[in-house]
């Protein structure tokens, strides 16, 4: 009978640090439950950065051209068709037959800085001993119409148009937008890509469209880098003159070159704190 009572004593000792070890499991959850945890929405978590801090947007509204530091030729715009009246125009721009779909100029003229333009006119003068004349659409063009350009074009076309911020080689008098013309029949040259268009079409360098198109687009192109000319990486009809850097950027209307014959030659370029372009 001892040894039974002794295992019943056992058992209940065992039972009673089982209890125990029970109570104090309990008591722990229950003081972990009550201690403050940190709240799932109590910090949010910022958003993540979608461009660099170090790049400022562009303004959606730019009121006035960009200004320059530096010395300058004096502005002496000329118009072309007084220059070589057998040139051909197709302003497009005093038209709606263009990309913004209304008239931006009220009249369909094109100016150049006087040696652009006198080296347009040795151009124009090689190309008709191979049966070319050539063919204007665009010039002189004032600020406010690139920074119109510029706010009507998608972001991923930004590259068809320049940059208000740093205006635009056409703004200095100093570039032209031009195509060919057959001396026979008087009608435009037909050229991979049309004018204007934004697509790979308009790369100088663009394989497609027929071997004829791709080479009356070339012999364009040889004709204007032979007087001083450079293509644009975009745009086979856009050339830029050499001397550009050596102009200001110009805000003159085309009614304002024409007040006065001082004023035709001699706009007054504008002052700046803002680079080259």
């Amino acid at each position: 009978m001892k040894p039974r009572r002794w295992c019943s004593i056992s058992h209940i000792l065992l039972l009673g640090v089982f209890a125990g070890f029970f109570v104090f499991a309990q008591l722990q959850s229950s003081c972990k439950a009550k201690s403050p945890q940190p709240s799932a929405v109590s910090t949010p978590i910022p958003p993540i950065a979608t461009s660099s801090p170090s790049v400022s947007p562009l303004p959606t509204t730019i009121d006035s051209p960009p200004v320059e530091e530096g010395k300058f030729r004096q502005p002496d715009l000329i118009e072309l068709v007084k220059l070589e009246p057998t040139i051909k125009l197709d302003v497009r721009y005093a038209t709606s037959n263009n990309f913004v779909g209304r008239p931006l100029y009220t009249e369909a003229r094109a100016f150049l800085q006087r040696p652009a333009a006198e080296a347009l006119r040795r151009a124009h003068q090689k190309l008709r001993q191979q049966g070319y004349g050539l063919l204007i659409f665009d010039g002189y063009r004032p600020w406010a119409i690139t920074k119109l350009f510029w706010e009507v074009t998608p972001p991923n076309l930004h590259n068809f148009v320049a940059d208000p911020r740093k205006g635009s080689k056409h703004n200095r008098g100093c570039a032209i937008d031009l195509s060919l013309f057959d001396l026979k029949t008087g009608q435009e040259v037909p050229m991979p890509g049309a004018y204007d268009e934004m697509t790979e079409r308009s790369y100088p360098t663009y394989k497609g469209g027929t071997a004829e198109q791709r080479r009356t687009r070339d012999v364009l192109r040889a004709a204007m880098e032979g007087e001083g000319f450079t293509v644009n990486e975009y745009e086979w009809w856009h050339f830029d003159y050499k001397d550009w850097r050596q102009y200001p950027i110009l805000n003159v209307s085309f009614a304002e070159l024409s007040q006065s014959p001082e004023k035709s030659n001699r706009p007054q370029p504008i002052a700046s704190q803002a680079g080259r372009s």
